[in-house]
């Protein structure tokens, strides 16, 4: 069953029918033709176009240039997409196989509404297999099986790791960094930030708002054109990143599992969630509405608002609000953190698998169960890694959930004890809910036995 809230910018006359161009309060989101629509697994949403993936693989898009009253578009990739990103002058996607399919003015700039495979032009065949991409505003980037990080497109302010004067453009993916865990931009973003399995964080591209965090002694530094590690990063586990064009913001998790959330950026573009105050490094964003019971379930930015959804649940905003973006009801904007009324959710006490998705002026909030690999394909991958080869396919549940915990170590770094008091209570459960049990760690990324017990 689907759930899809939203409001901001109503570029989809079609399936809003009788509303005016901003909807300015939270509103339940339904398709022209709801019973054709699969289950949703991802909405990705930019300046021009928004994304609707779904559970099956398949995807749409809808595009707000010329003719925005025109039918959504299905999206002709015959393998099964599994992730979909959108930037300013670009789209990307997945697909199951590693392929990597994409299209935009910087990427195929004699027909940029077509897609071509962009993974098959890195030059290492043994490095074309991704398993995650992530869009800026004028480039892709690209994370591959072997943990190498790859940028595509504009070079305009250094966002690819290289001075401009050296390389204005790349036609095809080039090698930015070696040994990476995750990558981070924006869907109007010209800098971006690699994570290393070290957790050491690196960032480069424009940093004409500070948006790089690398503190107020650098702040007159208004392109940084080679990765640059970030110092004075908040203790904790980086969980997220997300940015703008005039910020960033990251999500840290602490050893009591207590998430909180820092900014860095002006504070004139009201992306901080703080008051006539500039910062220059990653600051935490302090207010009332984060309450000590409460923990930060998901977060996203747009062209200059920003939205987080906690536990209890609660929607918290701040930024531009010219179309409605932040669903307060007026188009005031909001400096500071401030708590947004949404309407009844229909999963309300399975809060944490709701999503936020901001465009650059329109917001989505929605639902999507996570969607894993099963156990053997999650194994097929860690195959390559020397330490996994000795692990059979067997189907006792012993062995499967020994599997698991080299899964579970590899993957969310868990602590070891958790991990055997989750083996004490799954031993005696079907394979199949165990396999469940798994995959609902794997969507949260942290380990509470009571709560499978």
């Amino acid at each position: 069953m689907n759930e899809i809230i939203f409001f901001g910018s109503n570029t989809f006359p079609k399936l809003i029918k009788n509303e005016p161009d901003s909807i300015k309060k939270p509103i339940q989101f339904k398709f022209e033709n709801e019973k054709q629509i699969k289950q949703i697994k991802q909405i990705s949403s930019g300046f021009f176009s928004t994304i609707f993936l779904f559970k099956n693989g398949k995807a749409i898009e809808y595009l707000t240039e010329n003719d925005s009253k025109q039918n959504p578009s299905k999206i002709q990739i015959e393998e099964n997409i599994q992730k979909v990103t959108v930037g300013h002058e670009n789209e990307a996607i997945l697909t199951k196989e590693g392929n990597v399919f994409a299209k935009g003015n910087n990427i195929n700039p004699k027909n940029p509404k077509e897609f071509i495979n962009i993974s098959s032009l890195i030059e290492d065949t043994n490095d074309r297999v991704i398993q995650d991409i992530v869009s800026g505003s004028e480039s892709i980037y690209l994370l591959t099986s072997n943990h190498n990080a790859y940028g595509i497109g504009s070079n305009e302010f250094g966002q690819l790791g290289f001075d401009f004067e050296t390389l204005r453009k790349a036609e095809k993916p080039i090698l930015m960094m070696k040994n990476v865990s995750k990558i981070f931009s924006g869907n109007n973003s010209n800098h971006v930030f690699l994570l290393n399995s070290n957790q050491e964080l690196f960032g480069c591209g424009n940093n004409n708002f500070s948006q790089l965090g690398l503190g107020e002694s650098r702040k007159e530094e208004t392109e940084i054109q080679k990765l640059t590690q970030i110092q004075n990063i908040p203790k904790g586990k980086i969980i997220d990143i997300k940015s703008t064009n005039q910020h960033s913001m990251i999500l840290i998790e602490d050893q009591n599992l207590k998430r909180k959330i820092y900014s860095c950026g002006f504070y004139e573009y009201n992306g901080l969630g703080k008051e006539y105050e500039d910062t220059y490094e990653f600051t935490e964003i302090k207010s009332s509405l984060f309450e000590n019971d409460d923990n930060i379930v998901d977060f996203s930015c747009g062209n200059g608002h920003t939205l987080i959804l906690t536990s209890n649940p609660k929607l918290i905003g701040f930024g531009w609000n010219n179309y409605g973006e932040l669903g307060t009801g007026y188009t005031d904007d909001q400096l500071i953190p401030i708590q947004i009324e949404l309407p009844k959710l229909r999963f309300n006490e399975d809060i944490s698998n709701y999503r936020i998705s901001c465009g650059s002026h329109r917001s989505f909030i929605y639902y999507s169960l996570p969607s894993f690999s099963n156990l053997e394909e999650d194994l097929i991958n860690l195959f390559r890694r020397k330490e996994f080869c000795n692990i059979s396919f067997k189907t006792e549940n012993g062995e499967i959930i020994e599997a698991h915990k080299l899964i579970l170590k590899y993957r969310l770094n868990q602590n070891e004890n958790q991990i055997e008091k989750l083996k004490e209570i799954i031993s005696n459960k079907s394979i199949k809910e165990s396999n469940q049990i798994f995959e609902m760690i794997y969507s949260n990324r942290i380990i509470n036995p009571k709560l499978y017990s």
